[in-house]
């Protein structure tokens, strides 16, 4: 009887790594290999994370003898290092090891510390899960490894959609900061918003909501746009229900959860070649496509979708049929239940 360890952030951390563990519990493999999740870290102060830390590191040592496969999710720097303290143990003591690797950029991964951590990491995992083959080449060109690398990706959720009227919204969901490209949402929409008064930007998630308020009112459109706050449960349903347009406009990501939430309600999307979706996304056929930074361009996708219906609908049929195959969830438990079972041969 195989047995398997899950060694990620906590359930009550916000973000998408515990979003696609929470996907992986539903699954028959879950029951199968009596996944137990250790939970490392959560959001909050120094205290409270090395509170995490530290439990979750005695909780791991108690139960590592019991264990058959050890499955660590990691993603960027500070991350990778907390995770070191949980693969050492694991690989002496013989037990097989994943890396499940959960990038926010590649750029990270060519600064030379990082090069030396991840590909110490790396080499010594038994197997590397990626999230695109867009990765698998990053790393190959980064760290110079390419053995025993296989890609599974993020899944979309399981929803139940309802015969709900859409509103003309445009939705942003997740942590407002930079590196999301907020301010070029809000600048692009500026551009057009006159042209389309009755349409506004649904801003939900946490973090720089002052500053994206201070940005919506320097550029005229501050009673366009709404900031509820980090969404989820039935607020998070009936707002991705209701929205027409989802917007990513990220200069990185690993392959963003919140794009998935889009194509399993059918809302068409706009994005930037990011992460793994180069490899899914086609211009025009699944999504609209604009380099990050590029607000005009955005200003530009977004007059295309919020003018064309028949666009939207096309777009919106070509992202649950996404859901609903390449990144169906029971699909992706499926083939994480068929890596448990080759691992443990």
């Amino acid at each position: 009887m195989t047995k398997v360890l899950v060694i990620a952030t906590s359930r009550k951390t916000r973000g998408g790594i515990t979003s696609v563990i929470k996907a992986h519990e539903t699954g028959k493999q879950w029951k199968e290999f009596h996944c137990k999740w250790i939970e490392t870290h959560r959001d909050g102060n120094a205290i409270r994370k090395l509170y995490y830390l530290f439990t979750a590191l005695i909780e791991y040592i108690c139960l590592l003898p019991f264990y058959d496969i050890i499955h660590i999710h990691v993603a960027t720097t500070q991350s990778a290092r907390r995770k070191r303290l949980f693969l050492y143990p694991a690989i002496w003591f013989h037990k097989k090891t994943i890396l499940h690797f959960h990038p926010s950029n590649e750029k990270f991964l060519y600064e030379p510390y990082n090069k030396k951590l991840y590909t110490s990491l790396f080499s010594k995992a038994d197997l590397v899960l990626v999230l695109s083959e867009q990765w698998r080449i990053w790393i190959k060109d980064a760290l110079n490894i390419e053995k025993n690398i296989k890609i599974l990706y993020n899944p979309c959720p399981n929803i139940k959609m309802h015969n709900t009227s859409k509103e003309r919204t445009i939705l942003f969901a997740g942590t407002i900061i930079k590196r999301k490209g907020y301010a070029d949402l809000i600048k692009g929409f500026a551009k057009i918003a006159n042209k389309y008064k009755d349409w506004k930007i649904i801003m939900a998630g946490n973090g720089e909501i002052e500053n994206a308020k201070s940005i919506a009112k320097e550029y005229g459109i501050e009673k366009q746009v709404e900031f509820p706050g980090w969404i989820k449960g039935e607020l998070k349903e009936k707002i991705f229900q209701k929205a027409s347009i989802y917007c990513l406009a990220s200069d990185g990501e690993g392959f963003p959860m919140g794009v998935l939430d889009a194509w399993a309600y059918g809302i068409p999307c706009i994005v930037t070649p990011v992460g793994g979706l180069p490899d899914i996304v086609v211009d025009g056929k699944n999504a609209l496509i604009f380099n990050p930074g590029d607000y005009k361009a955005l200003s530009q996708k977004l007059d295309i979708l919020i003018s064309n219906d028949n666009l939207r609908t096309a777009i919106s049929n070509a992202s649950l049929q996404l859901a609903e195959t390449t990144f169906n969830i029971n699909n992706i438990n499926q083939q994480l239940g068929n890596i448990y079972r080759t691992l443990s041969k």
